[in-house]
């Protein structure tokens, strides 16, 4: 396997008004088959939050404001050639209605879940995320 210079993407935490978490279904690599925070690669020259605003337009027909900087996630597959560097945002709804806009193509599904009842198989930078968010709600209980 070629070895390849790390590659940057960006996710978004989106949260309903019930505080449910907004994932998507992923059917291809990297992380096919596990949920997921929206997200994606950034392009060369492109800004980070630029990066994160194109993308939940893009996978989840959403126009997102971003809030904050939640945490950075990083992805090192060697046996897989991958090495992700992701920074992971808390955004806030503008408008819009999340639909999924790559049906039969990138994401397979979208869903709204709960904090406590998020499903099993995440992928690997979602969980930094997800901790993050809970270790925050905790610390504000």
């Amino acid at each position: 396997m070629t070895q390849q210079a790390p590659r940057i993407g960006v996710g978004a935490v989106i949260l309903d008004s019930d505080n449910r978490l907004l994932l998507v279904y992923r059917n291809r690599e990297p992380e096919k088959g596990t949920w997921s925070i929206p997200g994606g690669k950034v392009d060369p020259y492109e800004p980070l939050e630029q990066t994160v605003v194109r993308e939940i337009r893009e996978e989840v027909d959403l126009d997102v404001q971003v809030e904050r900087l939640l945490c950075m996630a990083e992805t090192i597959r060697p046996e897989r050639g991958e090495h992700w560097i992701s920074a992971i945002y808390v955004t806030r709804i503008v408008s819009g209605e999340a639909r999924n806009r790559e049906e039969g193509g990138a994401i397979g599904a979208i869903g709204w879940f709960a904090l406590d009842e998020l499903p099993e198989n995440l992928a690997c930078f979602t969980v930094p995320a997800v901790e993050k968010l809970l270790g925050e709600a905790r610390s504000q209980a």
